[in-house]
């Protein structure tokens, strides 16, 4: 009899091992998928912009693509829903909750910096002489890149992968300060006429934006797939 209960017992701490770890690697394939999406979102976006920038520039509407931006929050929630959209719910878990939070409060915090860095800027190319604006003007791409670079940091730090954390501090720090010098500008402002060096400009900004996407959304979440599969 006691025998029969031990067994009982063992059997269903195995049963109760494999349910748990079933869940785990249910959450990280979810985790990695979501990441895997997001990534590609971001970057078709960031073509799409450059597109879009490319095609109004010649019409002398400059940097209209970029509000385009607005839109992907609303792109990658559509494509959430819809890939869990004929599947069981997925069993909350802190990895997946902290990740999602951190790339849901990145975006927060670059959507409503850009929208008011652009607002202020259109304010007083319109309001100052062009001396002025040059010293007061707001460069958002540099503040994006640090966000950017903080918010795959803290993702390599919750996923455990250290090449992804050294991949947010260096492509963070490294480029913030690189605008922040102006080394971009600098580079640029000899390739050319004024149309070329701002096409040039706004072309930089999406492959910015194609590299952490890849780095930090599309690379990790491949990686998990893998691992998981």
């Amino acid at each position: 009899m006691e025998e029969n209960m031990n067994m009982s017992a063992e059997r269903s701490l195995k049963i109760i091992t494999e349910q748990i770890e079933r869940n785990r690697k249910a959450v990280s394939k979810d985790v990695g998928e979501s990441l895997y999406m997001a990534g590609i979102c971001t970057m078709t976006m960031a073509v799409v912009v450059a597109i879009v920038n490319g095609t109004a520039m010649k019409y002398g509407f400059s940097g209209v693509g970029h509000l385009l931006w607005f839109l992907l929050p609303l792109i990658i929630w559509g494509v959430e829903k819809y890939r869990h959209k004929d599947r069981p719910a997925t069993p909350p878990n802190i990895i997946s909750t902290l990740v999602a939070k951190t790339w849901v409060t990145f975006g927060i915090f670059t959507l409503a910096f850009f929208f008011f860095a652009t607002l202020f800027n259109n304010i007083m190319v319109r309001t100052e002489t062009i001396e002025v604006f040059r010293v007061i003007l707001i460069n958002p791409l540099r503040i994006i890149v640090l966000l950017m670079g903080m918010a795959i940091t803290i993702t390599g730090y919750i996923l455990k992968q250290r090449w992804l954390v050294w991949c947010g501090i260096i492509g963070g720090v490294g480029g913030f300060f690189w605008e922040t010098v102006g080394v971009s500008s600098f580079f640029i402002s000899r390739l050319g006429s004024i149309e070329v060096m701002c096409y040039l400009y706004e072309l930089l900004s999406s492959i910015i934006i194609v590299l952490f996407g890849f780095v930090g959304l599309f690379l990790p979440g491949y990686i998990i797939k893998k691992q998981v599969d």
